[in-house]
């Protein structure tokens, strides 16, 4: 039995700010093994955009795509995947200002259009663009993401619009991370820690940005990282230092879990 799980969130909390995972950070996380305490990867982004990830920071578990995704030492153990029918209605509301929809599956995304906003966002993420807006139609897909940007305030708009059927979570400045309505972190990591018995097992979670504010609702600690946004600053146990400042290190070690 593991003596605690540690849910860590990727942009912006264990990453650094040129997406990697800094030497301090690694060690860290290999003491936890240790130590029996299981780490975990909670993050928007799909499993096959981490696999680098996971292998350099010695992590072989995670919550990913908003909790769509849950792998438990290196295994799927489950997976959320959207009606076609569902896909087909909010690509066709998105085409009405002309933004562009992304469609991901555990092993990769293809896009329906491209555009400024596509490339500017997976530049930075470093992935490459395939543009097929017709392959969610023969591959299931478990998340897409919607380009808006954050300037045009449509994010209620879509909840609203969508009620039931998903739930949205902005990931960045340019578009909503898009899941079956009622997934989430919080979600998936209560299906992790149920379905390995872990749920006497205390937790802790690290994160930055809003759509870890589901996290910081399924873990005993929740541990804001001092870059975040202030709501989530506002729900945490602690703030720890930045992203930048070896964030990761003290965090654990304030909790004396390394």
């Amino acid at each position: 039995m593991y003596k605690a799980v540690v849910f860590f969130d990727l942009d912006g909390t264990l990453f650094d700010n040129d997406k990697n995972v800094t030497p301090a950070s690694v060690a860290a996380i290999a003491q936890l093994k240790v130590n029996n305490i299981l780490p975990v990867i909670a993050t928007g982004r799909s499993v096959f955009e981490i696999k680098d990830t996971m292998a350099h920071s010695g992590i072989n578990s995670c919550v990913c795509a908003d909790g769509s995704y849950i792998q438990v030492n290196g295994k799927m153990v489950h997976a959320d995947f959207l009606k076609k029918s569902d896909i087909d209605d909010i690509t066709e509301y998105a085409s009405k200002k002309s933004y562009p929809v992304a469609y991901y599956n555990p092993n990769g995304f293809v896009v329906n259009h491209a555009s400024r906003l596509v490339r500017e966002n997976y530049n930075e993420l470093k992935e490459t663009v395939t543009v097929d807006p017709g392959q969610y139609l023969t591959t299931p897909m478990n998340m897409l993401f919607v380009f808006t940007p954050e300037r045009d305030k449509q994010d209620d708009i879509y909840r609203e619009h969508f009620k039931g059927t998903f739930s949205f979570y902005r990931n960045n400045q340019r578009g909503l991370d898009v899941v079956k309505y009622g997934v989430s972190k919080k979600s998936g990591i209560d299906n992790l820690l149920v379905n390995n018995n872990l749920t006497d097992v205390p937790t802790y979670g690290f994160g930055d940005f809003y759509n870890d504010l589901p996290m910081f609702d399924a873990v005993d600690t929740p541990i804001a990282m001092k870059n975040g946004v202030q709501e989530i600053k506002d729900k945490a146990a602690y703030v720890t230092t930045s992203n930048m400042d070896n964030g990761i290190v003290n965090g654990l070690k304030h909790f004396n879990l390394i």
